[in-house]
């Protein structure tokens, strides 16, 4: 009878609250570690930056637009990268003002949560069994969720791990789809499973 060889993958789903990290062999997942980082930390940290460095106050619906718009996960090669114009409140003086920032800022802005999303992925490497790790050096990790599609969040990762990370084709939603999925797979397996016991 043949060996089965191990098939090892690694999915981060970064959501709103949390980045979840999973390393699935055969269907099973064998580790998986949520950290408190996500979409809405990485708003946090935009805001408390321009509050700190700006002397600005700006709301959640504007550090959004940012991430999405400018965000970056490394600092752009010239140094500075695509601008935009913001509008907030001066702590100074209490009177709106509009300030440009740069996506260097948001780099910067964004280094400790991006930071902590990195770790994770070496945390979770560091606990996969060796035979798994090696078909993740081959295949690869999948980013998925909102979170995902920060700005060169892959090649952060993959400066960090050495891996190939690619994001999911559809990030916002392939969870809710993989959830359709297995509610599929176990109506089709509902004969062998004993609900009772």
């Amino acid at each position: 009878m043949p060996i089965t060889e191990p098939t090892g993958s690694m999915v981060v789903d970064i959501g709103g609250g949390t980045t979840e990290v999973a390393v699935l062999s055969l269907g099973d997942v064998v580790y998986a570690r949520s950290v408190r980082i996500g979409g809405d930390r990485m708003d946090e940290a935009i805001i408390n930056y321009l509050r700190r460095n700006q002397n600005m106050l700006i709301g959640e619906s504007t550090a959004e637009r940012i991430k999405t718009s400018i965000g970056t996960a490394r600092m752009p090669d010239d140094g500075r990268g695509a601008t935009l114009m913001i509008r907030g409140r001066d702590l100074l003086n209490g009177i709106p003002k509009e300030i440009e920032i740069s996506q260097a800022m948001i780099a910067e802005a964004l280094s400790e949560p991006v930071q902590a999303i990195c770790e994770a992925v070496m945390v979770a490497l560091e606990a996969t069994p060796p035979d798994l790790a090696a078909d993740i050096v081959d295949r690869g990790v999948m980013l998925t969720g909102g979170g995902a599609m920060l700005g060169e969040l892959d090649l952060a990762l993959r400066e960090q791990t050495g891996l190939s990370i690619s994001l999911a084709d559809q990030p916002m939603s392939c969870v809710a789809l993989g959830t359709g999925k297995a509610l599929e797979f176990e109506k089709q397996l509902r004969h062998v499973i004993d609900y009772d016991s």
